[in-house]
């Protein structure tokens, strides 16, 4: 047996930390040194930070990175493991996102990422040059290229993340090149649904060329980017750990890399096309490094339960309650995380409508406050439209979750504003009622941001993304905040997560606010279904025109087919209404706050939708 212990470290980064970033590697590296692993491996960009952006165009900015891998290599030189970092390397005018393998205090060398995402989120083509099968430079004395590493555990291939993500990437070559160990370094964000996709790419690769692959995953926030960590470890298609997400952490376990060899030599199809692929392609080259891993303590990996043919562990989650603490988990992390690392605040602050949105919002800051010993103060602005029910359902939840509470009436304010902005207008032209709604939210938002200044709070933007998608918000009013918590969620979400917090928690708080229909209260009466139309088709109309970029006639198609209850005519409306609003709304998008990411649709105009404000629609 070739018995080999590999860790994987989840570190939560931070750009441009660098000695924060190295410290804590450092420290995980030291223990899992002292618990006999052979190989660790650290996310993408740990020295430095993921994402960061145009950032590598100062070159200051990317040699400290080189900098903090000598220190971290000199640090860890006593250690009898080999480490996988992730770092920038500029090198002839380029700019390289490597995996460095670094062992006995020395970088041994540097693979560049070949895949390079400029879709959805993502931008590294704007910034970094691809890695290329065949590439062998030398970067300030150390292998730069496509290269594996053979130490005397056996045969190790590193990559980074988007590598894995493409059928076409060097994982085959390397494999079929002798390669037993594939260490895959990432900084993948999370978004709803991705850890069950993530654990069967990394089977399905595992299974495709029969070798051991180790894959680890950055934890943390990063400006709206959400990362969940987590890691695999999976022998040949068969899974063999899984790290915990959210957290920062590192887990281990032991594979026999002689079981790897031996069901390559039992699989035909494997031999079969590693031998075509031998004929017409050159191998990649392998580096022998002199250096001995402490492997002699290491035992069998026992199964679960001393089992090789029971199933172990608990019973999992239902869909319904993995789908729901994935979200809150994310958006309670992203809320912390923004609030520690920029070193900015003391308190977080919430204007507290009684509604659903601000209602969640509070609800996932305090799931992160309560933990972090953080003080969240929140307010209700009351005006002549305000009811008494949701001025009693905001007390409520607000004493059910321990949380201040303060009601600042803003009515003789609102009377002031009216008559000022009626005298700039003249007499020959009134407020209209829409201005008449915006005054009251521009209200709360300008005392919001007055507390937050003197207060050192984190005002927190309460608005979802199926009204910022129709523009049923205000500029200067709730459209307002310093991190936009729910802005990627749509309204239909925003209930679901809800009613699963009644269940779960029992507030008497959550059950008075969803019992009463949805509205802004900027106006008597005011239902948001009834300005708008039923949320369901919101979002429908929001998903298929956003995401699936579908013309308003095949929408139409789509919704009548989802909403057969629907009169033709009114479906037409509605999908109408939807392309109008929603186009004539961008302008307002650009003047939001960081959304926190949780899908692949996002208005966020940095992210995942880059649409021109200025636009028509003739088409």
């Amino acid at each position: 047996m070739r018995l080999v212990k590999l860790g994987l470290a989840s570190v939560n980064t931070t750009v441009g930390a660098f000695g924060k970033n190295v410290d804590r590697a450092v420290g995980m590296a030291r223990e899992m040194a002292a618990q006999q692993v052979t190989v660790a491996l650290f996310p993408e960009q740990l020295v430095g930070g993921y994402p960061q952006e145009d950032l590598v165009q100062w070159q200051a900015f990317v040699d400290r990175q080189w900098v903090e891998l000598e220190r971290f290599a000199a640090q860890t030189a006593t250690l009898p493991l080999v480490s996988c970092v992730g770092v920038t390397v500029a090198h002839q005018g380029l700019r390289y996102n490597c995996a460095a393998v670094v062992a006995g205090g020395r970088v041994r060398g540097l693979v560049p990422k070949e895949k390079l995402p400029t879709y959805n989120i993502f931008y590294e083509g704007r910034t970094f040059a691809r890695g290329a099968p065949g590439m062998q430079e030398l970067h300030r004395g150390v292998p730069l290229g496509d290269y594996l590493f053979r130490f005397d555990f056996g045969v190790l291939g590193v990559e980074v993340c988007e590598d894995i993500w493409s059928a076409d990437g060097p994982m085959r070559r390397r494999a079929y090149s002798g390669a037993e160990l594939i260490c895959n370094l990432s900084a993948s964000p999370f978004r709803i649904g991705v850890e069950g996709t993530r654990r069967e790419l990394v089977s399905t690769r595992a299974g495709d060329h029969q070798c051991t692959i180790a894959y680890v995953n950055q934890v943390g926030a990063q400006d709206g980017l959400l990362f969940d960590g987590g890691g695999f470890l999976n022998q040949n298609g068969r899974m063999v750990l899984t790290l915990p997400r959210y957290q920062q952490t590192w887990g281990a376990a032991v594979v026999d890399l002689d079981r790897t060899l031996r069901l390559r030599t039992e699989n035909t199809t494997w031999r079969d096309d590693r031998k075509s692929w031998a004929g017409r392609e050159a191998p990649v080259p392998t580096l022998s490094v002199d250096f001995p891993t402490w492997r002699e303590a290491l035992t069998f990996p026992v199964p679960p339960g001393r089992s090789f043919f029971l199933p172990s562990g608990e019973p999992p989650p239902s869909a319904r309650e993995r789908y729901c603490e994935d979200l809150l988990d994310a958006l309670a992390m992203g809320i912390g995380d923004y609030f520690e690392k920029t070193r900015g605040f003391k308190c977080i602050g919430i204007a507290l409508s009684g509604g659903r949105d601000s209602l969640l919002t509070l609800l996932i800051a305090h799931r992160y406050a309560a933990r972090a010993k953080v003080p969240i103060e929140a307010f209700f602005m009351p005006t002549r439209y305000s009811s008494q029910g949701t001025r009693d359902a905001a007390a409520l939840i607000a004493k059910e979750l321990g949380v201040s509470f303060n009601i600042v009436g803003i009515d003789e304010a609102f009377e002031r504003e009216m008559s000022a902005a009626k005298e700039m207008l003249g007499a020959d032209r009134p407020l209209t009622p829409i201005t008449i709604q915006n005054v009251q939210a521009r209200l709360r938002a300008q005392r919001m941001w007055n507390w937050a200044n003197s207060s050192g709070g984190l005002f927190l933007q309460t608005g979802n993304m199926s009204e910022k998608a129709v523009g049923y918000t205000t500029i200067g009013g709730d459209l307002m905040g310093a991190l936009a918590v729910i802005s990627n969620l749509p309204k239909t979400v925003v209930m679901y997560l809800l009613d699963y917090l009644l269940e779960k928690t029992g507030y008497a708080g959550i059950k008075a606010v969803i019992a009463r229909p949805a509205g802004p209260e900027l106006a008597h009466n005011q239902v948001g279904e009834d300005e708008l139309m039923p949320f369901p088709v919101l979002d429908a109309c929001f998903h298929l025109f956003a995401g699936e970029k579908l013309g308003p006639a095949d929408v139409v198609t789509a919704v009548r087919a989802i909403f057969p209850e629907l009169p033709a005519e009114v479906a037409q409306a509605h999908v109408a209404k939807f392309v109008r609003l929603f186009t004539q709304s961008i302008y307002k998008w650009v003047q939001s706050p960081i959304s926190l990411h949780v899908g692949n649709l996002d208005l966020d105009r940095e992210r995942a939708l880059q649409l021109p404000v200025v636009t028509q629609t003739e088409w």
